[in-house]
């Protein structure tokens, strides 16, 4: 099995999250990390160019994993996907939805529930926006 590194982030504008639309339905935006690429930087790139939304990260939320079922024609082999996420604020307080890309979108936390396949995903965004709640009261 191969063993694919990824970054991605968990972006927050108030009581929204940011996700992104894909083949597989909206999840939250990642990025496979190549070689002396750093987690971090990868992650807030990812987010800038596919997005279009400048943000900060506050937080590191964890690690997940998945199993890639997909076989490239190529390859025969199953991969693993790991991925770092970070917790993130958007520098806009409001976001303008125009600046948005519309394959990115703030989406309320009740509703990014109902939109993300993976259960580790809609875990991690719960865990994460309890974790971003905790520190905007802090400041």
């Amino acid at each position: 099995m191969l063993v694919r590194s990824f970054a991605g982030g968990v972006v927050f504008s108030g009581n929204k999250v940011l996700l992104r639309k894909c083949e597989d339905g909206w999840m939250l935006p990642r990025e496979q990390l190549r070689d002396g690429e750093l987690p971090n930087e990868v992650a807030l790139k990812k987010i800038s160019q596919k997005s279009g939304i400048q943000a900060e990260i506050i937080s590191n939320a964890g690690q997940t994993s998945y199993e890639c079922i997909y076989f490239p024609m190529t390859r025969q082999t199953p991969f693993l996907n790991k991925v770092t996420w970070y917790i993130m604020k958007s520098h806009n307080d409001k976001v303008n939805e125009e600046n948005i890309r519309n394959d990115s979108a703030f989406v309320n936390i009740e509703e990014a529930m109902n939109l993300m396949k993976y259960n580790q995903d809609k875990s991690l965004v719960n865990l994460s926006f309890t974790k971003y709640k905790q520190m905007e009261q802090l400041n």
